[in-house]
């Protein structure tokens, strides 16, 4: 048996989806970034490794309001997996734009590795993912919104 229970984990994991929902619409990161301990690490491919909290939230906060990024809103989860004996959770989150104004669905997806800590925070994440599907992503809903501008 773990260290902690899978209602815990189900529990924190719930917690950070909504946190993350919550951050994504409103643009403000802190709540998000404080679901991470102090001495959290945080690997993202593309921009290196992070230590700790508040690098987390430095990094994070900047990043999402940029006027690319403040467009994708949603992090809907497609699966999750608990591994009760570690504390992990491996998911596959899906990270979505606005609608462009037709209903059209824009949307890439990520691999995240998250270590429960317990309290309700994090100890670490690793994103792992394809920039290029990332990019095109964006490209074809910039496209598709100023489609829908010029009509």
């Amino acid at each position: 048996m773990g260290r902690w229970s899978r209602d815990e984990l189900e529990a924190a994991f719930d917690n950070f989806q909504k946190t993350a929902l919550a951050a994504g619409t409103s643009g403000d990161w802190r709540e998000w970034a404080n679901l991470f301990t102090e001495d959290a690490t945080y690997i993202e491919h593309a921009y290196g490794t992070l230590g700790g909290r508040e690098a987390i939230y430095q990094w994070i906060q900047p990043l999402m309001s940029k006027p690319e990024n403040r467009v994708m809103q949603f992090f809907p989860v497609e699966w999750y997996i608990i591994d009760e004996e570690r504390g992990w959770i491996v998911c596959q989150v899906w990270n979505r734009m606005v609608d462009p104004g037709d209903g059209s669905l824009h949307q890439a997806y990520n691999f995240t590795l998250l270590k429960y800590a317990g309290d309700m925070k994090f100890s670490f994440e690793e994103d792992i993912y394809n920039p290029a599907r990332f990019q095109s992503m964006r490209a074809e809903w910039t496209e598709r919104q100023a489609s829908l501008q010029e009509t």
